[in-house]
């Protein structure tokens, strides 16, 4: 799909992998993708998981000079790629920009679940194009910190927000439309599921809850 002024695109790949491309080409969270996908300029990975940190994927796309920006605990992992390549390691609430591109971590962690730690300090990704913001929750419960969203609301901008939806490791699909409908985005686009865990009824269900709500959803066909 397309959005904003710019045309930026957005493609599903899956699970919680996203395709985001205007003047550059951004991977989040890249797994079981296409052999011949289109090289990344930059890959961003919310944790060391075999499902988000896929060093397989992450070889399929990688060229000389990509930059791929990760919190510590998926450095071990990425030092295994032969490509020369840049590294960012990051912590929840840093920003940094390439090229146009604007990038906010934030923090992503379980508030009831063991597997995903805020002490690990794993982290969601905002990231402002144009007039289009794009937050990547990662993968995570309802926090607190998701209100800072609020702040990237301007009346020129477009905000989309992807969202886990297939429990168990992260928020199920009421959850992630309580979100929703709080923070009150352009666009909401379910994920984390239909692979490991989760299933396309519950993208369905949040997608339901989100328009009763008034808040748009979308559920994107895989690439």
């Amino acid at each position: 799909m397309e959005i904003g002024k710019k045309q930026i695109q957005i493609n599903w790949l899956g699970h919680a992998g996203f395709k985001i491309k205007n003047n550059c080409v951004i991977y989040i969270d890249p797994y079981r993708i296409e052999n011949d996908s289109e090289k990344a300029d930059l890959i961003l990975l919310t944790h060391s998981h075999y499902d988000h940190c896929s060093i397989e994927d992450i070889e399929k796309i990688a060229k000389t000079g990509t930059t791929i920006v990760a919190p510590a605990d998926c450095q071990s992992k990425i030092a295994r790629i032969k490509t020369p390549l840049n590294f960012e390691f990051v912590e929840p609430e840093m920003d940094f920009s390439f090229g146009d591109v604007k990038v906010l971590t934030l923090p992503a962690y379980n508030i009831n679940k063991p597997f995903h730690t805020k002490e690990e300090h794993l982290v969601g990704y905002v990231i402002k194009i144009e007039d289009v913001v794009i937050y990547h929750a990662g993968d995570t419960d309802k926090i607190p910190e998701m209100q800072k969203i609020t702040g990237h609301k301007q009346p020129e901008t477009e905000l989309v927000l992807l969202l886990p939806v297939g429990g168990r490791f992260t928020m199920c699909s009421e959850e992630a439309a309580d979100v929703a409908k709080e923070i009150k985005p352009n666009l909401a686009i379910p994920m984390h599921y239909g692979s490991i865990v989760g299933t396309k009824k519950d993208a369905e269900y949040f997608k339901e809850l989100c328009e009763e709500a008034g808040v748009k959803a979308e559920i994107l066909e895989k690439e």
